[in-house]
């Protein structure tokens, strides 16, 4: 592994201000230092912003927030402006609602390769178990246990296999699987001149796939997925998604089936069009 791979870790977050406390105590607790967190903000309250700032006075990891009036959902803009706005050479997409196992960072530091983006996985919690979820429990790490988890309720045998995957059993299983290398916001990493070169995210898409259509721009290029789903661990904590839209959906679906149809790589709304 390359310990001096520079990552910025680039977190989505909006109105999940408990969820987020979690998520940053996963990110003070990592194995691996050498990274920076950037939390793209999609116009969150107060709450998120005095949760930030808690965290910034711990001083622990270096984090840096952007933020944008909240206009409805505009996560991909903000997403792009934390792209720009990072410091290093490598970028590890994440969500302010995903708690990473202590060797999350190290492992996409480990797998990072020329000419791949790499594709994680997560375990879903039910929302009792979410809220259970205590600092110590992100620090002892018990909550990436099988045991503790299956103890506290939470069922599901693909859920409990990612967890419970360990070494060239993990690399097994991630050479198996036959889900697809997709470029998924809660777990995946790619190079930042990669992500410039395709222009980004595609800032007409609303919630519902823009983090696949990006992918399957990078794909176009060249850039393929490589499949880390049962090593790179975090567990997606439970929330409601007022935004999900069946006219999103539909319009999301067709811009990606034109990605796909016409091999499009640099798409005409996304980075660029933020500098003018």
């Amino acid at each position: 592994m390359n310990r001096d791979l520079k990552i910025s870790v680039i977190m989505a977050t909006y109105n999940m201000p408990e969820w987020l406390e979690k998520v940053i105590i996963g990110y003070e607790n990592q194995t691996y230092k050498n990274f920076e967190v950037i939390i793209a903000d999609d116009g969150s309250g107060e709450e998120t912003k005095r949760v930030i700032d808690q965290a910034k006075e711990r001083a622990i990891i270096k984090i840096t927030h952007l933020w944008h009036e909240d206009e409805g959902y505009r996560r991909q803009t903000i997403l792009n402006t934390a792209i720009m706005e990072a410091k290093n050479e490598y970028i590890l997409f994440t969500d302010g609602d995903c708690i990473p196992r202590k060797d999350f960072v190290e492992i996409h530091a480990q797998f990072a390769e020329k000419g791949r983006f790499l594709s994680g996985g997560y375990c879903k919690l039910p929302m009792d178990l979410s809220e259970q979820i205590s600092k110590e429990d992100i620090q002892t790490q018990r909550c990436f246990e099988v045991k503790w988890l299956k103890d506290n309720g939470l069922k599901g045998a693909s859920q409990l296999r990612k967890l419970g995957a360990q070494g060239k059993w993990a690399d097994f299983l991630d050479f198996i699987t036959p889900a697809n290398a997709s470029f998924n916001n809660c777990n995946t990493s790619a190079w930042r001149e990669d992500l410039i070169a395709v222009n980004g995210y595609d800032e007409r898409m609303r919630y519902g796939g823009p983090d696949r259509e990006i992918g399957e721009r990078l794909e176009n290029k060249g850039i393929k997925g490589k499949q880390i789903r049962h090593r790179a661990i975090c567990v997606h904590l439970d929330h409601a998604r007022g935004y999900k839209t069946k006219e999103s959906l539909e319009r999301n679906l067709e811009i990606r089936r034109n990605t796909r149809k016409t091999g499009v790589v640099k798409t005409p709304y996304g980075i660029e069009k933020l500098n003018g």
